[in-house]
């Protein structure tokens, strides 16, 4: 072991050695606009009470689009130590923390300002990487506007610490809209806000222990306090357990400055209704600007997530209805009724140099799988702290543009047959929300199910090893098969209804390890009511 005295003398040795791009001048922001004093929405057809919010019905794009993908990107980026960096870099003893340790310093000389400063995206393109998407099968986009962490991505009216003002310089929510809707995608923004005030308060502490020990972190300083906040105890991951008035009024306030500005299709908080009648006011907003905005016909998407079954969790109030269900990380047992999305990523949310991602084929399945449950796959490919996507995010992105190329018919513009599917993973029994990782095990037995118009598409994801695909969902009880094909192949294939299955067999050529589409058609096979 290292003496205590050693480790004192290496650790202040570290501050001397540290690489001299880490110790740049810090960039201090003009002021901000300051927050009106009451809650203003305009007038329209939704108010800010639940009763008013349940005449919300969603739009047909998004039922039609299946496919958004989503970027993230932010002075966190910088460090490139996944997505929750900004708070455990105020933990003493965490990855997080010991990694700033060694590459910027002491959170009492460099924290999470000077990242700001530091970060620059100098090499993010837009346009190139909404190029990208589209063609991996992207009908819309989501960019992160602010994150848990209290920076803002656009130029914000009324917080000055936003990517126009320090680092990049550039207006990244600005350049994601103008991207996205050039390559003809639907924009969405996604906020994370309102528990910035608990999350990032970690930035008050001080190490315990070590050559540091007694030195207070610079979010304790007050200069600092419209990003850091002024002294409170909450530390909590969920939302704030009793946030003063002006904090729920600022978050309002901020995020009216970003819908009225960018008008987006699609906006998403994480986690559900936030701030009592502060939070209905926000959406009724929304809605209502995005009803005069298409001329009457409401076009806006809000996304919102049921968290509270989890014990002791305050993440807001969900009322099933008032917006699109969101789930992370998972998905639903069986159809739901209503259209809904899960949002996940490949990796971590922010990137996280060296995680392992997800393959292709997982990523199809599980996008097959919500979308035979009437789902929506919300999809987040990490960016790096100069804005770009690495080596394996693409070739990720070009398998999923190959398959889609092929299969996208039994994607897009579909809807839910009478089931979902069927298979050898069990994840239709109800339940809490299927855990994302069962999408890697599929195999040619989990079947998923799809129709537009006069057609079925099973959608079997994997290929049989014996070449024979077996699907009993479609024996002759659900009615007369007439047509079966295979997208992506041209010959015809030998097929047989039975009063057990219907069986197929597949050419000798393998079309797609991933997942194969059958398209059939016949009468009685009609879609779920």
């Amino acid at each position: 072991m290292i003496p205590q005295k050693r480790m004192r003398f290496l650790l202040l040795a570290l501050q001397v050695l540290l690489p001299l791009a880490a110790l740049q001048a810090l960039e201090m922001p003009p002021p901000a606009q300051p927050v009106p004093a009451k809650i203003e929405i305009v007038g329209g057809e939704f108010q800010p009470t639940w009763e008013s919010l349940r005449h919300y019905r969603c739009p047909e794009w998004f039922r039609d689009a299946k496919l958004g993908f989503w970027g993230i990107l932010d002075p966190q980026s910088e460090a490139e130590g996944g997505g929750w960096y900004g708070r455990e870099m105020y933990l003493e003893g965490t990855p997080a923390y010991l990694s700033h340790l060694a590459h910027f310093g002491h959170p009492s000389r460099f924290g999470f300002k000077d990242l700001g400063t530091r970060w620059k995206a100098d090499h993010f393109d837009p346009d190139r990487l909404m190029k990208l998407y589209k063609k991996a099968g992207a009908k819309y986009f989501v960019g992160l506007a602010t994150f848990h962490d209290n920076w803002d991505n656009w130029n914000s009216k009324y917080h000055r610490w936003n990517s126009v003002n320090v680092g990049p310089h550039k207006d990244i929510v600005a350049l994601w809209a103008a991207a996205a809707r050039k390559e003809g995608l639907r924009f969405g923004v996604s906020e994370h806000l309102e528990r910035s005030y608990s999350w990032f308060n970690t930035n008050k502490g001080r190490d315990k222990k070590g050559a540091f020990a007694g030195i207070p972190y610079d979010g304790n300083d007050p200069e600092f306090a419209d990003l850091y906040f002024p002294p409170h105890e909450d530390t909590t991951v969920t939302y704030p357990k009793n946030p003063p008035e002006w904090w729920t009024r600022e978050w309002f306030w901020r995020i009216r400055d970003l819908v009225d500005t960018f008008q987006p299709d699609l906006l998403y908080t994480d986690g559900a209704v936030p701030f009592d009648a502060t939070g209905r006011s926000l959406i009724a907003h929304y809605y209502n600007t995005n009803l005069a905005q298409h001329g009457g016909k409401l076009e806006a998407v809000y996304n919102l997530k049921d968290m509270n079954h989890r014990a002791g969790h305050d993440h807001g109030e969900y009322v099933d209805g008032v917006g699109v269900q969101d789930v992370e990380r998972g998905g639903l047992h069986g159809i739901k009724s209503e259209p809904w999305q899960t949002d996940t990523c490949i990796g971590d949310w922010f990137y996280k140099t060296g995680f392992h991602y997800k393959s292709a084929r997982q990523v199809i399945a599980y996008l097959c799988d919500v979308v035979s449950k009437n789902g929506n796959l919300l999809l987040n490919i990490p960016l790096r702290h100069d804005g770009t996507i690495d080596g394996d995010e693409e070739k990720l992105l070009a398998g999923m543009a190959t398959w889609i190329g092929v299969n996208g018919e039994a994607i897009y513009g579909t809807r839910p047959w009478r089931l979902f599917g069927e298979g050898s993973q069990n994840i239709g029994k109800i339940g809490g929300p299927v855990k994302e990782d069962v999408f890697a095990q599929m195999t040619a037995r989990d079947i998923r199910f799809t129709t537009k118009g006069d057609f079925l598409y099973a959608i079997a994801l994997g290929w049989p090893k014996d070449g024979i695909l077996r699907i009993h969902s479609l024996s002759t009880s659900v009615g007369r098969i007439e047509s079966v094909s295979l997208l992506g192949y041209d010959g015809k294939l030998a097929w047989k209804q039975s009063v057990k299955e219907l069986t197929v067999t597949l050419p000798e050529k393998i079309v797609s390890q991933d997942a194969i589409v059958l398209k059939i058609s016949g009468r009685g096979l009609g879609s779920r009511p």
